[in-house]
């Protein structure tokens, strides 16, 4: 089956360019202040432009999102304004009722990630179905973490196996180049999301570990 990648957490235009040139399905930009990978709304506007002028050069399909956690009408607003990505994440506790209203409101489509401790966790995703264009499953953060995601951590793939989902999903939660094979055939994702996975540290991509996952990625 035919897997594609989603690295997440881009804050430079070289580790864009890298994952754009080996083909990344997309790249995730995150606005959270708490985060390593933070961007302010005028850096994020500027790589995402950059990132979209470099896909339509070198004739590639990769698309740009912006990750956000419970973010409110306004900074909503100025996101489909301003820097006008492809897709919003919602990586925070947005309700079903939520999504419904930005979806309704802002029209543009949407990503929900879904954090993951057991079977319950995962069926709870599906109130969010018909509001998205991708579910996203992540492990559930440790009690004392401050950030919803990007941490390393990693669930029991098995659980997603055989999940009836009407959408498109991406696996994310500890992967790197050398278990993201492991965790496909364990959970049956065609999409899978990276972030601390390929950073020699928390917010530095590097770009030849960016390389090595979405090589290992084209080899499932």
């Amino acid at each position: 089956m035919a897997v594609k990648a989603k690295i997440c957490g881009i804050t430079d235009d070289v580790s864009a360019r890298t994952a754009i040139d080996d083909s990344a399905g997309m790249l995730g930009f995150i606005s959270f202040p708490k985060s390593p990978r933070h961007l302010d709304l005028d850096r994020m506007a500027q790589l995402i432009a950059n990132a979209t002028a470099y896909t339509a050069h070198v004739n590639k399909a990769t698309k740009c999102v912006s990750v956000l956690v419970d973010p409110d009408d306004l900074l909503l607003e100025a996101i489909t304004q301003q820097v006008r990505p492809d897709l919003i994440q919602l990586h925070g506790h947005e309700s079903p009722e939520r999504v419904r209203h930005i979806r309704t409101r802002f029209g543009i489509p949407l990503i929900k990630a879904i954090s993951v401790e057991s079977r319950s966790d995962v069926l709870s995703a599906a109130p969010y179905e018909e509001m998205v264009e991708h579910l996203l499953f992540d492990a559930k953060p440790p009690k004392d973490a401050t950030l919803p995601g990007g941490v390393g951590a990693r669930f029991d793939w098995t659980l997603m196996e055989g999940y009836p989902s009407a959408r498109p999903w991406l696996l994310a939660g500890g992967l790197t180049p050398w278990n993201v094979a492991e965790a496909v055939s364990q959970s049956k994702a065609t999409l899978v999301d990276v972030s601390s996975g390929v950073e020699r540290a928390p917010g530095l991509k590097d770009a030849a570990l960016i390389s090595q996952f979405l090589k290992a990625v084209k080899e499932i």
